[in-house]
């Protein structure tokens, strides 16, 4: 089969690779459709992922067709499907306690294992969702929305929470979408004015723009001095972690969408001050990718504003190689492959 693979940083080619045996017990063999391009997979090309071998077929935001089934599997032949791309052990503590995302000895599709850049691939049972009439385009774009919908359901917020949202990207915007159907007053903060313009024109959000003056003067004044209840981080800078501790509100919430490398270091008695709540969120659960798709069928989700690139398997490599450098007006991509 053709897949696309990064086989060091900067070296992304289409090459002839073995195609998956015949899935074993529990498992499900898919075709392919359509791949969203991650922040992660320009990490990836640019060697900037910490815990990343090389070769590898990258890809998690994934959605195809069943074409075979292991022994076990109910699924039909045929069934048009979401990939779940988190692969979980399904007996470490975690899972036992529900929770999957945060297996302590998961694997993610195209980070840990090859993923779906490619035109087949062997996938678990119990991580292909049915789409239930979504179009296969538009069901690859769930699972990124999801961890900003598994965001937003961590931070228990409370409808008209007054919520800052940074970070402009497609995880920010996904959560400033999420936190909006939650019913939260959401205002969105970047350093990118051309984003800002996206989000305030295009999708209807308040907006602060950190280039214009220092932030911590633009939240008081958006504030009336008070901070924000609920603030989302979901830059990956660490400064702008450790900066949004002061734009939260007395007795609000700080939840951390974005993963970085780095200690995060913050003030202990303007932490307690506050009383604040401090929350962790890593990937997403089944309930949130529910949660997305019936919201892109109600049509609570622009999805066609937020999908602003479209290519092909032959063509990722010299368009996502560009596009990790050429940031202007791309908000989303997609790899059409069947």
């Amino acid at each position: 089969m053709k897949a696309v693979v990064c086989r060091s940083p900067g070296d992304l080619v289409v090459e002839d690779h073995p195609a998956p045996g015949a899935p074993p017990p529990g498992w499900a063999l898919v075709a392919v459709s359509h791949v969203g391009i991650c922040g992660t997979d320009y990490h990836i090309f640019e060697g900037k992922h910490p815990f990343l071998a090389y070769p590898r077929i990258m890809g998690h935001e994934v959605s195809g067709t069943v074409t075979e089934r292991g022994e076990g599997v109910d699924l039909a032949l045929g069934e048009p499907v979401i990939i779940n791309p988190y692969l979980s052990c399904g007996k470490c503590i975690a899972c036992r306690h529900g929770k999957p995302n945060c297996c302590v000895r998961i694997e993610v599709l195209g980070v840990h294992r090859d993923g779906a850049m490619c035109e087949q691939i062997l996938v678990p049972a119990k991580n292909l969702y049915p789409t239930n009439g979504l179009s296969l385009a538009d069901a690859a774009a769930v699972e990124f929305l999801a961890i900003g919908a598994h965001a937003v359901r961590r931070a228990r917020a409370e409808p008209g929470a007054r919520t800052l949202v940074i970070g402009a990207g497609p995880i920010g915007l996904g959560t400033a979408i999420f936190a909006r159907i939650a019913g939260l007053d959401v205002t969105l903060l970047d350093m990118s004015t051309e984003r800002l313009v996206f989000a305030a024109s295009e999708l209807g959000f308040s907006i602060l723009d950190g280039s214009q003056g220092p932030v911590s003067d633009l939240v008081r004044d958006a504030t009336d001095g008070e901070g924000f209840d609920v603030v989302f981080d979901a830059t990956g800078n660490t400064r702008s972690v450790q900066s949004a501790f002061a734009h939260v509100a007395h007795g609000g919430a700080l939840v951390l969408v974005s993963v970085v490398k780095d200690d995060i270091v913050f003030s202990d008695p303007e932490f307690h001050k506050r009383e604040m709540t401090l929350i962790g969120s890593r990937n997403a659960l089944r309930a949130d990718f529910d949660h997305v798709a019936a919201s892109i069928r109600n049509g609570a989700v622009p999805l066609a504003k937020l999908v602003t690139h479209r290519t092909t398997l032959a063509d990722t490599p010299g368009d996502l190689a560009r596009w990790a450098h050429e940031k202007s007006g791309l908000i989303k991509a997609v790899i059409e492959i069947g």
